[in-house]
């Protein structure tokens, strides 16, 4: 098919080669434009742009797709399909249109659970048992359209999202290969109007542990953040984030260290962190962090 591939972040990237992969003809690869990043803030492109240009593929960033000449040219690649994953704008009604067959979103939870931004994040951070993608065809609503295809997946019990989104990534890439292979026989299923919720935007404020929660509620926490923008507390004017945990036995005062291995208590229940990360340097697994901070039965940590 021609394939208006149309995503920025790395998540998007394996979509971008399983598509190619399949045989699909990329006809232009849409994405957010280069920004300034790192020391020398100087502008550096995108996960998927970087990896389209590797590919040999036609690149496009535009600001906006409101206008008519933005709008002309996309509409001028007379692509059968466009596939979107985490593109970053919104799509106009006649972008949406402009292909045969329309507009077809990875969206990374089943739906109508989690429309929106984050997803992934906000499934950990619910406690949610089982996540998932879906192939959805776009419409002008945030995350509202048919799904035609679905595949679930467990949460496991210490996973992060870093590590949950490289999943979710690949079985993305799955499931749209598969879908484009069987397009014309799909029927596209309304998303029931039971069971919306909305995956708002992480906000950094939200990042910080009050240890008077359950365990349940600070261990989802920390993994539903990791690794951005991660779970923080303070030890003696220190602030660590929290980058792995998983449940544990023991009972104290909240943020009372329970032993030598970073088990803290929590309003009910504990949690022993098993990843951590001091201001200024990188992220260590919990004995190696204990070594360079030490942190002793007794201590208080604080939100």
């Amino acid at each position: 098919m021609r394939v208006i591939f149309m995503g920025t972040p790395e998540f998007s990237v394996p979509v971008l080669d399983a598509l190619v992969a399949a045989g699909h003809e990329i006809t232009a690869v849409y994405c957010q434009p280069p920004r300034p990043a790192g020391r020398g803030k100087k502008d550096r492109p995108t996960p998927v742009h970087a990896r389209a240009e590797a590919l040999g593929l036609e690149v496009r960033h535009p600001v906006s797709l409101k206008g008519a000449e933005a709008q002309e040219a996309f509409a001028a690649l007379n692509a059968d399909v466009a596939v979107v994953v985490a593109y970053g704008l919104i799509l106009p009604q006649a972008v949406l249109d402009a292909p045969t067959h329309g507009c077809l979103n990875i969206h990374a939870s089943l739906l109508p659970r989690w429309r929106g931004a984050a997803p992934i994040h906000r499934a950990i951070m619910a406690g949610d048992a089982e996540t998932g993608v879906c192939i959805m065809q776009m419409e002008a609503g945030l995350d509202t359209g048919p799904v035609l295809l679905r595949d679930a997946t467990p949460i496991g019990a210490e996973e992060t999202t870093g590590q949950l989104h490289d999943r979710l990534s690949q079985m993305g890439a799955r499931l749209i290969v598969d879908a484009l292979a069987r397009l014309p026989d799909l029927v596209p299923v309304p998303q029931p109007e039971d069971g919306v919720t909305y995956a708002a935007k992480i906000d950094k404020a939200e990042a910080a542990i009050d240890w008077s929660a359950p365990a349940g509620e600070v261990d989802a926490k920390i993994r539903g953040l990791s690794p951005f923008p991660g779970a923080w507390t303070r030890f003696q004017g220190t602030r660590i984030k929290c980058l792995a945990s998983r449940l544990a036995e023991g009972q104290g005062l909240p943020g009372e260290v329970l032993d030598g291995a970073l088990t803290v208590a929590c309003g009910t229940g504990a949690v022993r962190i098993t990843r951590a990360q001091r201001e200024g340097k990188g992220a260590q697994d919990s004995d190696t962090f204990l070594r360079g901070l030490p942190i002793a039965k007794g201590d208080r940590l604080e939100g």
